[in-house]
C-alpha cells in the first residue's frame, strides 16, 4: 500500500530559483527511506509540505486516508508554565478524549442510562483505550524519558528554561509517545548523545509505521534504513539499500556516467574535427562538401545527451603544522569543577604525548565541553593544575561559533584573523571550502550553523599548530562537509583531542577514549571499537543475578539419573566454584585499573590481567552450559 505519493512538486523561493523542481516519489507502508542530499536542497521543505506547514507552489501530496503523520524538527511553542512532564503529556491528547467520552457515559449509566447502545458504545471505548495504552501512560513516559536520557530533575523544569538540545530531546520524545503512523525525522541524532541515539535507532527498527529520516550521521542510517531517496537539482534519485550501499551506488554510478560523458565527447571531437575539414575543403572550391559538413553537424547535436556528471570538491587545505619537541604535550593533576551543588567532575589526572588522538566520551550534560573550555582557558577549575608542553601551539573549533564581528563579510573576516594574507588568497582558501562567486561577499550573521563551522575551520587551517581541540565538529554539517573535515584530520599528524558523538567520526580516528562519567574519567587506552566491547562486558558483568527459584521437589530415580548425568553435576558445582573465584579476581583488577587510570604501563599490563581472566571466566561458562545439558537441567 502506498503511504505518501509525491508528484510533480515543486516550490521556490526566489523568482526564478526552484528548490524542489518536478520532485516525484512514492514510499510504502512500513518503509525505512533516508531522505538525503546537500544543506539547502529542500529536504525540510519538503517535510512542511508534507505536514501541511507550507503549499507547494505545483504539484500534489497524498497522505493514506487516516495515517497520522508526526514530525520532529522546529520545537513547537508550549503555553507559559508548561514543564517537560506537560510536554510529554501533550502526546495523549487521543487518550484524553476517550477517556472523557468513556467518563460522561459512565455518569450516565450511573444515573440508571441501561440502553443497549450506551453499553455498547462504552465497550467499544474501553477496549480502544486498552489497546491505546490508555490506562498505563506514565510506564510509556518513563521508559521513553530514559531512553532518551531526560532525567526525573529535568521532567519538573520549565520547558522554556532548556537549552535547544534539551528541547529537542523533549520534543522527540513526545512524538514517540503520540504513536503515529507515519515518522518524520529532521536530523533526529544532532543533539543526543551516544546512548540516546543507540537507544532511538533501537526504537526505530521496532517502529511498525513508515519512517522518513534526513540525517547526516551515517552510522544512524546504516542501522535504520533500507532506501535512499536523494534530492538533487529538485529531483529525487533512488537507492534500494542503507547509507554503505548508497555511497558505493553513487559513485558506481558517477563511473559509468562519466565514462559515457567522455566517450560521447571523444566522438563529438571527432565529428567535429572531420566537420571542421569539410567546411574548409568546401571553401576551398568544392561546394558539396558542405552539405556532408552539415550533415555530421546534425548527427553531433544527436549524440549531445549525457550531461557531465559532478560531484563534491575534495577539500585541498591542510592544517599548517608546527614541529613538536618532548613527549609531554598536556598534564592534568586533580582537577575539579563544579556549578552550585552540581559536581562534573573530581580528582582529574590525566596525561598526553604527542601523536596520540583522543575522543572525550560521555553522555550530554556530564561536563565534557566545560573541560574543552578550562583547557581553553575559557573557564575556571575549582581545583587542580593544568600544564601544556613549551613548544604547544593551540587551534580550537568550539561547538559554539563565535566572530568577533558578525557584520563583516567572508573575506574581510579572513583579512582581520591573518594578518598579511591578500584577498585573492583568502577568497582562494574560501573556495576550498566550498564558499564560492558571490557567497564569500555575504555577512557572517547570515551563514548556518554549519557554514560558520566550515568558516572557522578554514580560518584554522592556516594556523602552525601541534594540538588541534574539536568540540562537536561536524554537528550540523551535511556528509559532504563531514568528509572535508575527516580528510583534513587524516592528514594533520599533530595531537588530537575531540568531543564528538558521530560514531563514523570517533571510529576513524580515535587511538583513546576517556569516559566521563559521573564525575569521574576513565581512561581507556585502546580504539573505540575495542572500547565498546569493554563497556558491554563491563556492563553485562554488573546485571544483577537472578535469583534462584526455589526447588521443586523430584522423585529420587529422576534426582539420582544415569551415571552420566550424576558426574555432570559434580562438574557443574566445581565450574560454579571457580566462576566464583575468577568473577572476584576480575573485581579486584578493575578496582586496580581504576586506581591506575592515569598511569599508561600499569594500566596495559592490569588490563592485559584482565582480558584473559575474561578469557577464562567465558570458556567457563560455556563448559558450565554444556554439562548443564547433559545433566538434564
Amino acid at each position: 500500500m502506498i503511504e505518501i505519493s509525491v508528484n510533480g512538486l515543486v516550490k521556490s523561493f526566489e523568482i526564478g530559483k526552484n528548490i524542489l523542481d518536478g520532485l516525484t516519489f512514492q514510499i510504502e507502508t512500513g518503509e525505512r527511506v533516508g531522505l538525503l542530499g546537500r544543506n539547502g536542497a529542500g529536504k525540510s521543505t519538503l517535510f512542511k509540505i508534507l505536514t501541511g506547514e507550507l503549499e507547494p507552489d505545483e504539484g500534489e501530496v497524498v497522505v493514506a486516508k487516516g495515517s497520522r503523520v508526526g514530525l520532529i524538527s522546529q520545537i513547537p511553542v508550549y503555553p507559559e508554565g508548561y514543564t517537560v512532564e506537560d510536554v510529554l503529556n501533550t502526546a495523549f491528547a487521543r487518550h484524553r478524549r476517550l477517556s472523557e467520552e468513556m467518563e460522561s457515559l459512565a455518569a450516565a449509566m450511573a444515573a440508571g442510562d441501561a440502553s443497549a447502545a450506551t453499553l455498547r458504545r462504552y465497550g467499544e471505548l474501553e477496549a480502544k483505550f486498552e489497546g491505546i495504552g490508555g490506562y498505563d501512560t506514565k510506564t510509556a513516559v518513563d521508559k521513553v524519558a530514559n531512553g532518551l536520557s531526560i532525567p526525573a530533575e529535568m521532567r519538573s523544569q520549565l520547558f522554556d528554561s532548556l537549552s535547544g538540545g534539551e528541547k529537542t530531546r523533549v520534543n522527540l520524545g513526545r512524538l514517540i509517545l503520540e504513536d503515529t503512523d507515519i515518522l518524520l525525522l529532521d536530523e533526529p541524532t544532532n543533539h543526543l548523545d551516544l546512548h540516546a541515539t543507540e537507544w532511538l535507532e533501537d526504537y526505530v527498527r521496532r517502529f511498525k509505521g513508515t519512517v522518513v529520516a534526513i540525517s547526516h550521521d551515517r552510522y544512524f542510517l546504516d542501522r535504520t534504513i533500507s532506501r535512499v531517496i536523494e534530492i538533487s537539482g529538485g529531483k529525487a534519485d533512488f537507492y534500494p539499500g542503507n547509507y554503505t550501499f548508497y555511497a558505493i551506488e553513487k559513485e558506481r554510478r558517477y563511473q559509468e556516467q562519466l565514462k559515457q560523458y567522455e566517450k560521447e565527447q571523444a566522438k563529438i571531437r571527432q565529428l567535429q574535427g572531420a566537420a571542421d575539414k569539410l567546411h574548409l575543403w568546401a571553401f576551398m572550391g568544392n561546394d558539396k562538401l558542405h552539405k556532408r559538413a552539415f550533415s555530421m553537424e546534425r548527427r553531433i547535436e544527436r549524440i549531445r545527451q549525457t550531461e557531465k556528471p559532478t560531484k563534491a570538491r575534495a577539500i585541498n587545505q591542510r592544517f599548517g603544522e608546527k614541529e613538536f619537541f618532548g613527549d609531554e604535550v598536556l598534564a592534568v593533576k586533580g582537577l575539579e569543577k563544579s556549578f552550585g551543588d552540581r559536581k562534573l567532575f573530581h580528582g582529574v589526572e590525566l596525561f598526553v604525548e604527542g601523536g596520540e588522538r583522543i575522543a572525550l566520551l560521555g553522555d550530554n550534560g556530564t561536563g565534557k565541553s566545560t573541560l574543552l573550555k578550562i583547557l581553553m582557558n575559557e573557564e575556571d577549575a575549582d581545583a587542580g593544575k593544568i600544564r601544556f608542553g613549551p613548544t604547544v601551539r593551540i587551534a580550537y573549533l568550539p561547538q559554539i561559533i563565535h566572530f568577533d564581528n558578525p557584520h563583516r563579510n567572508l573575506v574581510d573576516t579572513m583579512l582581520y584573523a591573518k594578518r598579511g594574507l591578500t584577498t585573492q588568497a583568502a577568497r582562494d582558501r574560501l573556495g576550498a571550502f566550498n564558499f564560492r562567486g558571490e557567497d564569500v561577499f555575504k555577512p557572517v550573521s547570515v551563514l548556518s550553523g554549519g557554514e560558520q563551522s566550515r568558516l572557522r575551520l578554514c580560518m584554522l587551517m592556516d594556523e602552525e599548530i601541534n594540538l588541534l581541540i574539536l568540540d562537536e565538529p561536524t554537528n550540523h554539517l551535511d556528509i559532504d562537509s563531514r568528509e572535508w573535515i575527516e580528510e583534513a584530520v587524516e592528514a594533520y599528524e599533530g595531537t588530537l583531542l575531540f568531543v564528538s558523538h558521530d560514531r563514523y567520526f570517533i571510529n576513524r580516528f580515535a587511538t583513546r577514549v576517556w569516559d566521563l562519567e559521573n564525575g569521574v574519567i576513565t581512561d581507556y587506552p585502546v580504539p573505540f571499537a575495542r572500547y565498546r566491547e569493554i563497556k558491554e562486558r563491563q556492563l553485562a558483568l554488573q546485571q544483577p543475578k537472578q535469583e534462584k527459584l526455589p526447588e521443586v521437589p523430584k522423585p529420587k530415580a529422576a534426582l539420582r539419573g544415569s551415571r552420566t548425568q550424576q558426574s555432570a553435576r559434580k562438574q557443574m558445582t566445581i565450574c560454579e566454584r571457580d566462576m566464583e573465584k575468577l568473577e572476584a579476581a576480575i573485581k579486584a583488577l578493575e578496582a586496580e585499573l581504576a586506581a591506575n587510570a592515569c598511569n599508561y604501563e600499569a594500566y596495559s599490563e592490569l588490563y592485559a590481567k584482565k582480558e584473559q581472566l575474561d578469557a577464562q571466566l567465558l570458556e567457563l561458562m560455556e563448559k558450565w552450559e554444556a554439562l548443564a545439558e547433559e545433566a538434564g537441567e
